[in-house]
């Protein structure tokens, strides 16, 4: 386990009170309420096959992380270094980051996003990428806070109903 201070907190000089983790299947309940309650969507099948997919094992370029406080859940963030995807170098991938709403604007996602950051640079790749829809300003002003910018590669994509 990893403690940091989230940025508030470390600006105003108080102790660490958010502490980053691997998951654990005991933590699944409550990142489906995390979820849940941010999409108004109960995915439990698709959570229990992600934790299946990223949480189990020692596979060195899958990173799921909980951040807790007070000894409780509070957000998660899961991501992958993908190899030449794209035609690119090996990179990390974010692919879901969460935080409990009434845990928002206190810097959990950003102690998320720096663990993730920390863990992919052990995984020995230098650059970070996602995806997110265009209109999710939340999400977008987000990652653009903690410095992401439009990168080299336009989404496509079609419709495969005829």
């Amino acid at each position: 386990m990893t403690t940091h201070r989230s940025g508030s907190e470390a600006s105003r000089g108080q102790p660490a009170r958010v502490s980053v983790r691997k998951v654990r299947r005991t933590d699944l309940e409550r990142i489906v309420a995390i979820d849940t309650k941010v999409t108004g969507i109960a995915k439990d099948d698709y959570w229990h096959a992600i934790f299946h997919r990223y949480g189990r094992g020692n596979r060195p370029e899958r990173h799921f992380l909980v951040a807790e406080f007070a000894g409780q859940v509070v957000g998660f963030v899961i991501g992958e270094v993908r190899d030449w995807e794209f035609g690119e170098p090996p990179c990390g991938w974010v692919f879901a980051i969460d935080v409990q709403p009434e845990h928002r604007l206190h810097g959990v996602a950003s102690v998320l996003l720096r663990a993730l950051c920390d863990a992919m640079r052990r995984s020995g790749v230098r650059k970070l990428r996602t995806i997110l829809a265009r209109d999710d300003m939340l999400i977008l002003s987000f990652f653009r806070s903690q410095g992401m910018r439009t990168g080299p590669f336009v989404p496509l994509e079609m419709d495969l109903d005829d």
